[in-house]
């Protein structure tokens, strides 16, 4: 590609501008991309953009996965481990078969096993919208673990189911006893290979001390998991996901205070810039998709699109409002009763099923030709059609989701996370408190210090063991807020009078951004 420096360039700013349009329209930004990218692939004299299956699945995927993953909370994706599980491979499964069947009974000339490859391809869902759309609108955190715990895992369903399809397509045999055979291998290698690269990591990054070293290893660690289980032949993507859930579990021992501070933010630009990235890329693929299509009609291609991503919508809509009542009815324990989400609840959860890149990696990772040397037949459409579900669920479902949630009314009162927040700092603060009891008996320590850190901590377990109810609020939080208030404006005088200190020359950049960053960790304390 010609000019290439400038394509990025013109790539990254309109990754920025879109993404600022997003923030101002209150749009998820995955859908204002994917439009962006399509406008902009029919501006004339634009280089054609082709996005290579393996820049998606080997650079974009692995450190996605395994920052989602690294996130995840282990109590809660337990406590939903089956309604997650049914959906990453129950749910993959059947939509992979109905897609199946009707891209082979309505379109001429499909074969099966390309109709059950573009099955396996369009049933992957892609969470980044519909959690963003979620948080924003604020529904119940068990919805959001859910859509989030099926996405890490139904990736690798998926993509065995496919890989079995295009050997099926490519080779022209096919064994259901070998299927599931690679299926389960695929699945206990992945994760076995994800805990061994997981455990590894873990116990270089506990002997580092070095910040930038340990953010460079932990930007690494998706790839040393998902790499290294491909070459084996194994599940790539749970590879990258259980490594994630494991240094997730271990990194409060094997982290510093400094390294997780500047690991956040080193995570966050990196992972807004994949997605970001890959969601622009996805709607400049347009005119590479179109190429191939010169021998259907445009009411066919439509027709086409609106059957394959209407039956990829509906399944997921079944699946939530019949496969529940199945589970109930085997299993009536009062445990698994009081877990039962209400219809609102599902109902929100199906129509958060989007598509997105692994996907559109999928179809494009489809081989140009058979084993025989014929044209694999219908790789064109199925491109097509894929791009077709991603956009049509992204748009339809995306822009809609906010707009349902509101009219079922499932919100989110906070009331489950405010307690466990002021429980961990009741139990914070009386640890504080024990422990200076126990420095007071050090030599080095002063008296006048540990009172005064006394009072502080004294203090804090007053103010949350109100807010819990334990003891009567005798104006804790007022007085609370009023001195974070003054905190607040003696940081910002002092932040201001540093930089006139730098912009007069008598300090060094260096020194000002020292002292900034001191306020600015000072500052991020605050609650106000």
């Amino acid at each position: 590609m010609e000019h290439i420096e400038i394509f990025l360039i013109g790539l990254f700013v309109a990754v920025a501008g879109l993404s600022t349009l997003a923030r101002v329209l209150s749009i998820p930004y995955p859908i204002l991309l994917v439009l962006g990218g399509l406008v902009l692939a029919v501006i004339p004299g634009l280089p054609e953009v082709e996005l290579e299956p393996d820049l998606v699945l080997v650079i974009f995927l692995p450190p996605l996965l395994f920052y989602a993953a690294f996130n995840s909370s282990w109590r809660d994706l337990r406590a939903d481990a089956r309604a997650i599980s049914l959906a990453s491979i129950g749910l993959v499964l059947v939509t992979t078969c109905a897609v199946a069947v009707i891209a082979h009974e309505a379109i001429e000339g499909m074969p099966w096993a390309m109709a059950f490859a573009l099955g396996a391809i369009v049933s992957p869902t892609d969470p980044v919208a519909a959690t963003a759309i979620m948080r924003r609108v604020g529904v119940p955190r068990r919805l959001v673990t859910v859509v989030e715990g099926e996405s890490l895992v139904n990736d690798a369903g998926a993509l065995i189911a496919y890989r079995v399809a295009v050997a099926a397509a490519v080779g022209g045999t096919f064994s259901l006893g070998e299927a599931a055979l690679d299926f389960a291998v695929a699945t206990a290698g992945g994760v076995a290979v994800g805990l061994a690269a997981g455990w590894v990591i873990g116990e270089v990054r506990r002997r580092l001390e070095d910040p930038p070293v340990e953010i460079t290893v932990s930007l690494l660690t998706g790839y040393a998991a998902y790499v290294p289980a491909e070459e084996l032949e194994l599940s790539g993507v749970l590879a990258a996901v259980t490594a994630g859930l494991y240094i997730g579990r271990v990194s409060p021992e094997i982290s510093s205070a400094g390294m997780r501070i500047r690991g956040f933010s080193a995570w966050e630009v990196l992972t807004f810039l994949l997605n970001a990235t890959l969601f622009l890329l996805i709607g400049l693929q347009l005119n590479t998709i179109l190429d191939g299509l010169s021998g259907y009609s445009t009411g066919e291609l439509l027709g086409y699109a609106t059957l394959i991503a209407g039956t990829v919508i509906v399944m997921r809509i079944v699946w939530s409002f019949t496969m529940p009542y199945v589970i109930r009815a085997l299993d009536r324990r009062a445990s698994q009763r009081a877990r039962r989400a209400p219809a609102a609840f599902r109902m929100v959860s199906a129509w958060s099923g989007m598509r997105g890149a692994v996907s559109l990696a999928a179809a494009l990772a489809l081989p140009l030709e058979t084993d025989a040397g014929a044209a694999l037949p219908q790789r064109d459409l199925i491109l097509f059609l894929t791009f077709a579900v991603i956009l049509a669920t992204l748009v339809l479902q995306g822009l809609s989701l906010p707009a349902l949630i509101r009219s079922l009314g499932v919100r989110d009162d906070g009331m489950d996370r405010e307690r466990e927040e002021i429980r961990a700092r009741l139990v914070a603060a009386r640890a504080a408190l024990a422990a200076l009891d126990e420095l007071v008996e050090q030599d080095w320590t002063r008296e006048d210090t540990i009172e005064r850190m006394r009072g502080l901590y004294d203090y804090r377990l007053r103010r949350f063991g109100a807010r819990a109810g334990k003891v009567r609020d005798d104006g804790y939080e007022d007085r609370s807020l009023s001195y974070q208030r003054a905190v607040q404006a003696v940081i910002a005088a002092q932040h201001r009078a540093v930089v006139d200190l730098r912009n007069q020359g008598e300090i060094a950049d260096d020194v000002m951004r020292q002292i900034e960053r001191e306020l600015d960790l000072e500052e991020e304390r605050l609650e106000i």
